[in-house]
C-alpha cells in the first residue's frame, strides 16, 4: 500500500444509489438468505461481483441500468450480508444458488454481468443452464487461470483483511484491484470493513478461498467446452492494469464464446465497472441492447 493515499473525492455509493428507485431485500434461497438488490424493470440483467465481495461493486453502474433493465445486484453464498458459509464453496453452489435465486424471484431468463468470480460463475452457469441466459458481460473474468502468485496474493490479502478487519488491510485488499489507489475511498473501505467484522466471517472467508487452492481450483476451471456451450453473445471486458491476468487471456475467451467479443478498457484495474464507470456503463448498455457498438 502505498504510503499516503488520498481518498478519491468521489460520489458516494449510496448517492449513486438514491439516483434511481431501488429496494434492498432478503431472499431465502435454502440454506442462503440472501440479500438482493434491485431496481429498474424490463428484461432482468443480474449483477455479479467477485471474490469476497459484495453487491456494491456495482453501486455506480446501477442508475444507468436500471434505466433499461430490470437490475439484481446479489451477495453470493458467504459473502457480503448473505449468509455465512460452514464449507467449501465451489462453482456448483454458486450456479445452484443462483438458478435457485431467479426461481424464488421469478425469473426464468436474464442477461449476465459477472466481474472476476462473477464472471466464472456466468460462463459456469450458461453452460449448464443455456436456456435461462440471454446476452453475457463478463468484466475481468475468473476460471481460465491460476497463477501461484495471484492465488497466493488473492488468499493472503484477502484472508488477513477477514482476520484483523482494520483499515489499513481492507484498504490494501482493495487497492490490489486498482490500477489507481485513489479510487478506493474512505466509503469503499468502510462498508467492507463493516462485512468483515462481523462475527463468523474470518471464517467464511476461508470456505470462499477453497478455489485459490490449485487442486480445488483445477476441477473447477472454466473449459473449453463451458465456452462453446455459452448459447449467446458474450462481451468480455478486460483493463490495461488487471492485476489477475494479461488482457490476451479475454481476448482468447472471446474467440471461444459463439458470438464472442472482446473490448479493453483502459486505466483500469479489476473493477472497471468502479475505476471506468462511464467507460463501462455505456459499452455494457450498447452490448446488452444491441443498439450500437462498445
Amino acid at each position: 500500500m502505498s504510503a499516503a493515499v488520498v481518498p478519491r473525492t468521489d460520489v458516494p455509493v449510496w448517492v449513486a444509489l438514491g439516483a434511481v428507485e431501488h429496494r434492498v431485500h432478503y431472499v431465502d434461497v435454502a440454506p442462503w438468505r440472501t440479500r438482493v438488490l434491485e431496481a429498474g424493470e424490463g428484461e432482468p440483467l443480474v449483477l455479479m461481483p467477485g471474490t469476497g465481495g459484495h453487491l456494491e461493486a456495482y453501486a455506480h453502474n446501477v442508475a444507468a441500468l436500471a434505466g433499461r433493465f430490470r437490475v439484481i445486484a446479489y451477495d453470493y453464498p458467504g459473502h457480503g450480508y448473505t449468509t455465512h458459509a460452514t464449507a467449501d464453496l465451489e462453482l456448483d453452489t454458486y450456479v445452484e444458488h443462483l438458478a435457485g435465486l431467479l426461481d424464488a424471484l421469478g425469473v426464468e431468463r436474464a442477461h449476465l454481468n459477472g466481474e472476476s468470480l462473477g464472471g466464472w460463475v456466468a460462463v459456469k452457469f450458461a453452460a449448464a443452464h443455456p436456456g435461462r441466459v440471454g446476452r453475457l458481460v463478463l468484466n475481468t473474468p475468473g476460471g481460465t487461470m491460476a497463477s501461484p502468485e495471484v492465488m497466493d496474493r488473492i488468499r493472503g490479502l484477502s484472508q488477513a483483511a477477514a482476520d484483523d478487519p482494520s483499515e489499513e488491510r481492507i484498504r490494501a485488499r482493495l487497492e490490489w484491484l486498482m490500477a489507481d489507489p485513489a479510487t478506493v475511498t474512505d466509503e469503499l473501505v468502510a462498508i467492507r470493513r463493516a462485512i468483515y467484522s462481523r462475527p463468523g466471517f474470518a471464517e467464511s472467508m476461508r470456505h470462499i478461498l477453497c478455489l485459490q487452492d490449485p487442486d480445488v481450483r483445477r476441477r473447477n476451471m472454466v473449459t473449453d467446452a463451458d465456452l462453446a456451450a455459452v448459447p449467446g453473445p458474450a462481451l468480455v471486458i478486460w483493463t490495461s492494469d488487471d492485476p489477475s491476468g494479461p488482457a490476451g487471456a479475454g481476448l482468447e475467451m472471446a474467440e471461444k464464446i459463439r458470438g464472442g467479443r472482446f473490448e479493453l478498457i483502459t486505466d483500469a484495474g479489476h473493477w472497471p465497472q468502479w475505476e471506468q464507470r462511464e467507460r463501462f456503463n455505456e459499452v455494457a448498455l450498447a452490448f446488452l441492447t444491441g443498439e450500437g457498438t462498445p
